[in-house]
């Protein structure tokens, strides 16, 4: 079993990215907590982020005993810091565009209500100083930014979670003023015909910090009808956990599906999709949660994701891994490498 890269914190919900040559982490920082477990989330009670970095994985393999060099760059925000914040720092994500850094992050604010804020900086390891109010229009949990390959260096930002989340709350649209209370809970749509719900996904502006237009549905279909996955096929229906990226010209979104605890992915044509499921690239690990994102470094693809090894299986303290993993001739994903 690969070793937890960091021991000395607990930490969760890895965004991974290549910035200035080196492999930069952007996790939640788990806590000790006297809450009880519940499926509203309460118990994952984080207050600020750390940023880590790694040199170079060359030597590393998914079957070395021992963990890479990881550098603590030390707390970069916390929650005291944001205004808007009432608690729960969770799932962040870090982005470059135009010689400035951005942290996205998820939190409650005043009104127990799950919002996106962002905070800038000058460098991958920050600091980073926080906007005083969230990104306008923003909802729900886990963001995800993806910064495209094309000459405008277009930005997006994909978000979402289900339960705890609260993304069940805005079916009647996807707007902050469409929150229905009544959906809060370990609720989601049920039934015959009842289609899950989708992630969201945004076009960031030129200032990284304003969403370009209305936040849209990011639709994922079931190859076998080309139709939205059904809700009640919670093995493949997105729960929380986005992450976008690219490979030979496919744009990869990537989740997890929750209460039956896979990262599963879904392969189109375009970053604001459709996309269409196209199976799984990593099974249940112990713990409930399971989180995580894909990178490319020092030419080698990488799966960072966490699990409750270090803790014994204390589901809200959680520690990050990475495995190498690799593409078929069809692009699909594998985490065993394919034979010539």
């Amino acid at each position: 079993m690969a070793p937890p890269l960091i021991t000395h914190l607990y930490t969760a919900d890895p965004s991974a990215h290549v910035f200035e040559g080196k492999l930069y982490i952007y996790p939640s920082h788990d806590r000790e907590t006297d809450i009880q477990f519940n499926d509203n989330g309460d118990q994952y009670d984080m207050v600020d982020y750390h940023v880590f970095s790694i040199d170079s994985l060359e030597s590393y393999t998914s079957d070395s005993t021992e963990a890479p060099k990881v550098t603590d760059h030390g707390v970069v925000l916390s929650a005291e810091q944001v205004p808007w914040v009432s608690r729960q720092l969770w799932a962040p994500d870090a982005a470059y565009r135009k010689g400035k850094y951005y942290l996205y992050f998820p939190a409650r604010d005043t009104e127990s209500v799950f919002r996106i804020g962002v905070a800038t900086g000058d460098s991958p390891a920050g600091p980073f100083v926080p906007e005083p109010e969230p990104i306008p229009g923003s909802f729900s949990i886990d963001p995800a930014s993806f910064v495209d390959d094309d000459e405008d260096e277009s930005a997006y930002l994909y978000f979402g979670g289900l339960w705890g989340g609260q993304l069940q709350c805005y079916q009647a649209g996807n707007t902050p003023e469409d929150f229905d209370e009544s959906w809060l809970g370990p609720k989601e749509p049920s039934g015959p015909g009842a289609k899950a719900l989708f992630p969201k996904v945004a076009k960031l502006a030129d200032d990284m910090k304003t969403f370009e237009g209305a936040v849209r549905d990011l639709v994922i279909l079931a190859p076998e009808t080309g139709e939205p996955i059904e809700a009640d096929d919670h093995d493949r229906r997105f729960f929380e956990a986005a992450w976008m990226h690219k490979y030979r010209g496919k744009y990869y979104f990537s989740y997890s599906t929750g209460d039956t605890h896979y990262l599963a992915y879904a392969i189109g044509d375009n970053p604001l999709g459709p996309f269409t499921y196209a199976g799984r690239m990593l099974e249940p690990v112990l713990g409930w949660t399971t989180h995580h994102s894909v990178v490319a470094f020092e030419g080698r693809w990488w799966l960072f994701h966490h699990d409750c090894e270090l803790s014994d299986g204390v589901n809200h303290l959680r520690s990050v891994k990475v495995r190498e993993i690799f593409y078929d001739a069809e692009g699909r994903i594998t985490t065993e490498k394919p034979k010539e």
